[in-house]
C-alpha cells in the first residue's frame, strides 16, 4: 500500500489532482485509515492511474472517462474522439494559414493587405448565361441585358435578395484581354422557364471555399488573385473549380470605383 504522497511521487501526479479524481469516482483510495484519514492506494491502482493519464492526454472530458473505466464501448469513443480532433487540427491549421497572411500583409505593401478566409458556399439555384465579351470594359454592359432577357421570360422570378448572390465565372483556359468567354450566374429561390441563353441550375453546396475582398475598381482584381492563390499554394489546398467574382457592390449601386467591393471565391478540395 502507498500513502497518497509517494502515490503521487511514483504516478507525478499532484495530491491535489488525486482528490480530485477521488471526488470524481475516478480512483478512490484503497483503503482510508478511519482514525487519520489517511488514504492509501495499492499496486492495482497504479495502472488504473496511468490509464487515466493516457485517456486525459487523449483529449477526453472526465465524463467519457468514467464510461471507459466503466466498460463502455471504447473504440467507438476513441474514434469520435480522433474525429473530433482531426477536425481540430484542420481548424488550427486553417488559423495558422489566416496569421501566416496577415503577417506577410504587415510586412509588405499595406495597400495589397488581402486577408483570405477559408467558410463554406451554400447549395444554390441560379439563373446563368454564358456570353463572350470584347473587353472586360463590356461586363456590365451585358449584364443588364442578361437580366432583362431572364425577367422577360420569367416575369414572376423572384431574386435572392438576403443576401443577395451574382457573380462571374471565366470560361477561358487562360487569361485574355479580349473575348472574353463568361458565365453570368444569379441566385433565385426557384428555377424558370428557360431560353437558348438563359439557363437555370442548381449549384452544390461547397464545404469550403477560399475567399478574399477586393474594394476598388475592377483593375485591381489582379492583385487579389495573386493574393489568394499564393496563400491557396502556400497552404497546400487544390481548387475544385473554377473562382467565382461575387459582385457585392459595384457601378449599378456605387459611383466611386473606390466603393466598388468584389468578393473572389475559389471552391477547394
Amino acid at each position: 500500500m502507498y500513502r497518497i504522497g509517494l502515490f503521487s511521487r511514483i504516478t507525478k501526479v499532484s495530491v491535489k489532482a488525486l482528490r480530485f479524481y477521488e471526488e470524481k469516482g475516478l480512483l478512490v483510495p484503497a483503503f482510508t485509515d478511519p482514525a487519520t484519514g489517511y488514504r492509501y492506494y495499492d499496486s492495482e491502482q497504479l495502472f488504473r492511474m496511468h490509464r487515466i493519464l493516457a485517456l486525459r492526454q487523449c483529449g477526453f472530458s472526465i465524463e467519457d472517462i468514467r464510461r471507459i473505466l466503466a466498460g463502455r464501448n471504447a473504440g467507438r469513443l476513441l474514434a469520435a474522439q480522433k474525429k473530433k480532433l482531426e477536425q481540430n487540427i484542420q481548424e488550427t491549421a486553417a488559423q495558422l494559414a489566416s496569421i501566416n497572411a496577415y503577417l506577410d500583409c504587415m510586412q509588405s505593401d499595406p495597400s495589397l493587405n488581402y486577408q483570405i478566409v477559408v467558410k463554406p458556399l451554400p447549395r444554390t439555384t441560379v439563373f446563368s448565361c454564358c456570353m463572350t465579351a470584347h473587353y472586360y470594359s463590356d461586363l456590365f454592359k451585358l449584364i443588364p441585358q442578361i437580366d432583362e432577357e431572364a425577367y422577360r421570360t420569367n416575369p414572376d422570378m423572384k431574386i435572392k435578395d438576403d443576401p443577395p448572390y451574382f457573380f462571374i465565372r471565366y470560361l477561358d483556359a487562360c487569361y485574355k484581354e479580349t473575348y472574353i468567354k463568361f458565365e453570368y450566374c444569379e441566385a433565385v429561390y426557384e428555377a424558370g422557364t428557360e431560353t437558348d441563353t438563359i439557363k437555370f441550375k442548381t449549384l452544390d453546396a461547397v464545404p469550403r471555399a477560399a475567399c478574399v475582398m477586393h474594394k476598388g475598381a475592377y483593375d485591381g482584381l489582379p492583385l487579389a488573385y495573386n493574393a489568394l492563390f499564393k496563400w491557396i499554394d502556400q497552404n497546400n489546398f487544390i481548387p475544385s473549380d473554377g473562382p467565382r467574382e461575387s459582385e457585392i457592390d459595384g457601378v449599378w449601386n456605387k459611383k466611386s470605383p473606390d466603393d466598388w467591393l468584389t468578393e473572389i471565391q475559389v471552391p477547394l478540395v
